[in-house]
């Protein structure tokens, strides 16, 4: 148990037999009346966000979540494997669960699996992520000076704009956090 003055983003609540995962929170402490937290609350399996206010001191039941550091493998198929790179035990993920990671996702690489009592909540990939461009349409001299972008496909197969002078083949540092938008070239 603990009480809303001690949340924090990322931490998981048990709310009326459901997991949802702090994103958002704000101490308000206003003029007339007593103070409260403001939280956006995003449910650990359907995905879905809500606003919740709390009266501020008021207990929460927290659900223990297990963050692991583990390597992605493969998909066989039917689901994603990883690894947990301390134990060497695999762990499958249903596609569901992974979402839109597994378009930043490449073999070998690692993430967080975060799991409660043995059940897989969801992955976490760091905030950006080196990917290959495997097709755009060629740049044009003189196209670095305009803020156009062109579309670009990643060698996960996943499709993001690029600024016009990216070039097939070049590596490309992607945001994982907002659906991948372009952050950079990577130095080779």
């Amino acid at each position: 148990m603990a009480t809303t003055n001690d949340l924090k983003n990322g931490m998981v609540l048990n709310i009326d037999g459901q997991l949802w995962a702090v994103q958002e929170f704000q101490h308000v402490k206003p003029g007339k009346g007593p103070a409260f937290v403001r939280t956006k609350l995003k449910n650990v399996e359907s995905g879905k966000i809500v606003d919740k206010t709390f009266n501020a001191g008021t207990k929460v039941e927290t659900a223990t979540v297990d963050r692991r550091t583990m390597q992605y493998l493969y998909n066989d198929g039917t689901s994603y494997v990883f690894m947990d790179v301390s134990s060497y035990e695999q762990t499958e993920v249903p596609p569901e669960i992974v979402g839109d990671a597994k378009n930043y996702m490449l073999e070998n690489q690692e993430a967080i699996v975060a799991t409660n009592e043995g059940r897989v909540l969801f992955i976490e990939l760091p905030a950006s992520v080196e990917l290959e461009v495997t097709y755009t349409e060629p740049g044009v001299v003189g196209d670095s000076a305009t803020g156009r972008t062109k579309p670009a496909t990643l060698e996960t197969g996943h499709e993001i704009q690029v600024p016009l002078f990216i070039n097939q083949g070049e590596k490309i540092k992607v945001d994982t956090r907002d659906g991948g938008s372009y952050l950079g070239r990577v130095k080779g």
